[in-house]
């Protein structure tokens, strides 16, 4: 079957057949219609919330005729900063690099992008994906990220309420935690050696002894403090004794337990760091786990008795559970005017030295006045 076309007008059709247009970019063409997805949870227990969030983009991208070819996700990152979000960092990269196979980029919602408690940080990010031709869409917003006065509105108002959320929540969760920590519950960090951590249910019955990494599964369950085995707690009274008795440093005490072949709670040798901080916790003397400075999230002991106030403090400490000591209580002084001494005198201290002085000298002063 012929052309219908005449000779004479087939060699000029052909020719505008190669003509591209002026300003038409082959690359951005050629990424039409292709969408990179962004998905990101706060905590690890949220073990479905990655898997919603791609159903929900998989649905918007069905219905706006959009290919998914690309999936970055943050997985336990906070959406309070960029720092530590590994996939939004890679997805900025690609976008500015050029990298990018796709021009658009789904999110479930604003606050999935980010809580930034600058809200023009996160509109900055945003900003950097438009300046090079990728636009991102909100897939579970009920407006539409097109650039127009309402969108800009509802966009910024979105931004302000996911980081006011954050703001709020730090308020209720601390009150929580000094309230917890005020009944002699262990709050927070992780415990250090020669202690282990026993959840307990509401009737103070133990249930397990929770492992490193592990966590309570009901939020009605408590976690107390308990001693570990006996060999862990014959190193602590040595320890203290090294430093109280035998007057040695940091150094010398970790080099001994490291010639002795005695591995840390974490498996490792140790580090003259590491020493200070069992010095000052008053765990090691049978004093309740909230008097300890790395308790309630590391907030300061200051801070936890100016929320509750010492009055409240004290009554409550009568229902503390109270555990038999791994050191001599009778250390306890001479170990506190040690931390004073080398803290005045010694400039080559190390900084969880000072904080350790700092954060107990309230409790300190508190305890012996008892």
């Amino acid at each position: 079957m012929h052309s219908q076309v005449p000779p004479k007008w087939q060699e000029g059709c052909m020719g505008n057949w190669l003509v591209v247009p002026k300003g038409t970019s082959l690359a951005r063409r050629s990424r039409a219609g292709r969408a990179a997805q962004y998905v990101r949870m706060s905590r690890e227990l949220q073990r479905y919330s990655i898997a919603n969030q791609m159903a929900a983009i998989a649905a918007y991208a069905e219905t706006n005729a959009l290919t998914i070819v690309r999936t970055y996700r943050d997985e336990g990152r906070s959406g309070l900063r960029i720092k530590g979000r590994p996939g939004l960092i890679e997805l900025i990269e690609d976008v500015q690099s050029g990298r990018a196979d796709f021009d658009h980029i789904l999110v479930y919602d604003v606050s999935r992008w980010g809580r930034f408690q600058d809200v023009d940080e996160s509109a900055y990010y945003e900003f950097l994906c438009k300046r090079s031709g990728v636009q991102v869409e909100y897939c579970a917003e009920i407006f539409k990220n097109d650039g127009t006065f309402v969108s800009g509105i509802a966009k910024s108002l979105k931004r302000g309420m996911a980081a006011e959320w954050v703001r709020e929540l730090s308020v209720k969760v601390h009150a929580g935690h000094c309230r917890v920590a005020s009944l002699g519950y262990r709050v927070g960090a992780p415990v250090g050696y020669g202690l282990r951590r026993l959840m307990v249910d509401e009737s103070e019955h133990p249930k397990a002894v929770l492992e490193k990494g592990q966590f309570k599964a009901l939020q009605s369950d408590r976690v107390r403090l308990q001693h570990g085995s006996a060999e862990e707690a014959a190193v602590i009274r040595e320890i203290f004794d090294q430093f109280v008795n035998c007057r040695k440093s940091y150094s010398d005490i970790s080099r001994q337990l490291n010639d002795a072949g005695i591995a840390n709670h974490n498996g490792r040798p140790w580090t003259d760091g590491m020493i200070p901080t069992i010095l000052g916790n008053e765990n090691y003397i049978g004093k309740p786990s909230t008097i300890a400075p790395q308790d309630a999230w590391g907030r300061s002991w200051s801070k936890i008795r100016m929320t509750l106030g010492s009055g409240a403090l004290r009554r409550s400490s009568r229902s503390w559970t109270k555990a038999s000591s791994l050191a001599p209580r009778s250390y306890w002084p001479s170990a506190a005017w040690r931390f004073r001494k080398k803290r005045c005198c010694c400039a080559c201290v190390s900084s969880p030295t000072h904080w350790t002085i700092t954060a107990l000298n309230p409790a300190i002063s508190w305890v012996f006045s008892r």
